[in-house]
């Protein structure tokens, strides 16, 4: 059977959906990018946040308009999107043959088989808690980097976020079925590793009943092969000093750290149920910055909160100015079915929207003097791709995640490959982005 798969999301989703295509390898499929090729289509959605649903739908009908050359393709819906709405895609959406919950996905090649076969329009679930993230994967990254999901699900109960209802309940990985991934991972030729998870910083605490991050990432780091690890998603209350003192001393673990904060203002904080308050972030950050230097924060924050008042936003604005995070993403507040947040009473969104875009503004000054200081530095970076139409090499500093962080471009005459990380000499720059010369 020819079968397109559409993977959407974040990267743990995406992991999901590399899940996805080993097993359909394994069992004989084929899979073809061109859904008129194909014999069904699977979409692995997302469902996080109204941009990501209006993306996930879209794609589901990009699939329906595949039928006015392919008549017979079958459609299926699973991951986040499929989890969220077991009822509403089914009624809404007609044109879907099947819907797969996540903790259905055992069931997924079966489900294929059986629209295949001619029936549709029914749906298959099973308890989120039956996803299982240590089957083998395909990697669908460019091969020198891939991310590796260390946990699934998230407890820490945020008013605003629909992840615990989607995915359950935080639980770990196995220590031993990441290693092995990890060295799988090297195997192919992979040199960053990209560890992620909705809170990296509470893996270990389920299973092994004590905080084992930091042991993890040193035994990541022993697999030969792997030069560059990046931590992502990490929350400020559990970010202990073990963890601190690997960024700080292990040289293959990067200077880089995804640290979500969501706001600065106590009352706001506690609203959102947000363990954290001001005087947490705040040791973090200054605690991070002491024992590394040259340490790259991202951070992402929300604006318009209910309830959030002109002077609260304002202490964030100034908060954002004042501590010149070296990254920084800046979302309207965006009221999901099912939280806390939704029963409250809502600003309006251009007023969310006002105020985000006045933190970018003040971000974006930010980045830009940033950015100018690097020129005349020389600076090592992981070289990701080659735009032919303009003949450059895209390239990655260490602090800079792969897709949302900025890129540096040198020559496409450089003697280099994709993959390759080499040491460049910075001569220009913009807000986001750099551009340089290969080091002679």
């Amino acid at each position: 059977m020819k079968v397109t798969l559409v993977s959407l999301g974040c990267p743990k989703n995406q992991v999901d959906g590399d899940i996805i295509a080993r097993n359909l390898i394994e069992k004989g499929h084929e899979t073809v990018a061109d859904m008129t090729e194909a014999d069904v289509c699977i979409i692995n959605t997302c469902g996080f946040i109204q941009s990501a649903k209006e993306e996930a739908i879209e794609n589901i009908f990009n699939a329906v308009n595949a039928r006015s050359e392919n008549p017979n393709l079958k459609i299926v819906v699973t991951g986040c999107l499929a989890e969220r709405y077991k009822d509403e895609i089914l009624e809404d959406i007609p044109e879907v043959d099947a819907v797969v919950g996540i903790g259905a996905n055992n069931q997924l090649y079966e489900t294929i088989e059986k629209v295949h076969n001619g029936e549709e329009h029914f749906s298959v679930y099973g308890p989120k808690t039956d996803l299982d993230i240590t089957q083998k994967r395909i990697i669908s990254t460019p091969k020198h980097y891939a991310y590796l999901k260390i946990a699934e699900g998230c407890s820490n109960g945020c008013y605003y976020c629909a992840i615990p209802l989607i995915r359950g309940p935080h639980r770990s990985r196995p220590m031993e079925s990441c290693i092995e991934e990890a060295q799988w991972l090297a195997d192919q030729g992979v040199k960053e590793v990209i560890v992620v998870a909705q809170d990296i910083t509470r893996y270990g605490e389920d299973i092994y009943k004590k905080n084992c991050l930091a042991e993890l990432i040193t035994d990541i780091s022993k697999v030969e092969g792997i030069q560059w690890i990046r931590l992502m998603y990490a929350y400020p209350e559990r970010l202990n000093d073990d963890i601190i003192n690997v960024i700080a001393t292990n040289p293959k673990v990067l200077h880089y750290l995804d640290l979500p904060i969501q706001h600065i203002n106590d009352r706001v904080l506690k609203s959102m149920n947000r363990p954290g308050g001001h005087d947490i972030i705040m040791s973090a950050i200054t605690r991070l910055r002491a024992a590394v230097p040259d340490i790259t924060i991202r951070t992402s924050i929300i604006t318009g909160y209910p309830g959030e008042t002109e002077e609260e936003f304002n202490e964030l604005a100034q908060f954002v100015k004042d501590i010149r995070l070296e990254r920084l993403g800046c979302f309207a507040y965006s009221e999901e079915e099912g939280t806390v947040a939704r029963r409250m009473e809502q600003m309006p969104v251009e007023e969310r929207e006002r105020r985000a875009e006045l933190i970018m503004q003040v971000q974006q000054n930010i980045m830009a003097e940033n950015q100018a200081k690097l020129i005349g530095k020389d600076m090592e970076v992981i070289v990701d791709d080659y735009d032919s139409e303009n003949d450059l090499f895209v390239c990655r500093t260490h602090f800079d995640a792969p897709e949302i962080d900025g890129e540096v471009y040198i020559p496409g005459a450089s003697d280099v490959n994709i993959g390759d990380i080499v040491n460049v000499h910075i001569t220009e720059s913009d807000i986001y982005d750099l551009y340089g010369e290969l080091c002679e």
